[in-house]
């Protein structure tokens, strides 16, 4: 009696019962199984032949090829798991909560536009290529370097997104440069401007807007930042104000002093409320039909470098990371006699 052969037959028997219910042949099998002990590699052999000595025949070599298969499955499934381009692009807006609603409001509109590109909305995240993203930001925004170079970092930061979420391994957006933008010079207001804003600023239905008015002109703080200042942020007796984090346009505080508060009465120091009506009626009193935003500190940059000639504190005050927004932005011709005359409205002359 052929006990040894019985068994073989056996297993022999149960193997072609296991690959009935995979579809697999005999051929196919074992070429899948040559191709996955191929790749596990030789150089970890050593080890397989030490396991098999311990556990027996060929137990070693299968436990690990079992290993590696589970391993290739739970891989396979991550590369798989993902979600559409429009899902991505609206849970990254939704966890920048953070973020001013100016700056909420810019990647909504951004996103909206790529979503209206033909056949990105429902495109699994994970399966978008570079060459992709480069002939969407072409199309969607090549007019314009400014515009290009933002949508590239909003659709940079859905992609970062996407791979903290592990509905992406990569970001293909990191291999698009960005483009150069050149910089223009900000042109600052003319001194008749300058005097017909103070001067609508005195009339009586307009002192409320005093302060608010000075703050733009001679601390160079911006009208969102300052439509926030709340009555704890001024230092009266140190002369400065304090624009804090949460407050700023960039996220980052900074201290700016006071000047030519001296000239104001006590119930003009302070912000008044609905601030963005008041601040458009003050410039239609002053005769304005067109208005260049941030115009003021444009004015109080240009002339704050004319005349003191010292960056570094322009760059504090401007709350800037370094001097190069200075140096390109706000060198216009100015003379500095003209300058002069401008922080002479105010009595500064520091």
């Amino acid at each position: 009696m052929n006990t040894g052969h019985n068994t073989k037959t056996e297993e022999d028997a149960a193997a072609l019962v296991l690959l009935r219910s995979t579809g697999l042949g005999v051929l196919e099998a074992a070429q899948v199984i040559t191709a996955l002990v191929r790749r596990i590699g030789e150089a970890a052999l050593p080890i397989y032949e030490a396991e098999q000595e311990v556990a027996g025949g060929g137990k070693g070599l299968m436990r690990r090829c079992m290993e590696v298969v589970e391993w290739g499955v739970e891989a396979a499934e991550a590369r798989e798991r993902t979600v559409s381009f429009e899902e991505a692009g609206w849970a990254s807006v939704e966890a920048r909560k953070d973020l001013r609603t100016t700056t909420r409001r810019d990647l909504r509109y951004y996103l909206r536009k790529f979503l209206k590109m033909e056949g990105i909305a429902e495109q699994p995240l994970r399966s978008m290529s570079t060459a992709q993203c480069r002939e969407l930001l072409q199309k969607g925004f090549g007019h314009s370097k400014s515009s290009y170079a933002k949508a590239r970092a909003i659709l940079h930061s859905i992609f970062a997104y996407g791979i903290r979420m592990e509905w992406s391994d990569t970001n293909p957006v990191a291999r698009i440069e960005a483009p150069n933008v050149p910089e223009t010079p900000k042109e600052p207001l003319p001194l008749e401007d300058v005097a017909r804003l103070q001067e609508a600023a005195e009339q009586e239905e307009h002192r409320d807007m005093k302060l608010s008015l000075n703050l733009m002109l001679y601390s160079g703080i911006r009208p969102a930042e300052v439509s926030r200042l709340q009555e704890e942020d001024f230092c009266w007796q140190e002369g400065v104000v304090i624009i804090r984090p949460h407050k700023s346009k960039t996220g980052g505080g900074r201290v700016v002093p006071l000047r030519g508060v001296h000239k104001l009465c006590p119930q003009e120091k302070h912000i008044p409320r609905n601030w963005q009506q008041r601040w458009q009626a003050l410039r239609r009193a002053a005769g304005f039909t067109h208005w260049v935003p941030d115009v003021c500190r444009h004015t109080f940059a240009t002339y704050h470098a004319a005349h003191f000639r010292n960056l570094p504190e322009l760059q504090l005050e401007m709350g800037h990371r370094d001097l190069t927004l200075l140096r390109t932005r706000y060198m216009s011709p100015a003379q500095r006699l003209e300058a002069g005359k401008f922080w002479k409205s105010a009595n500064i002359r520091h």
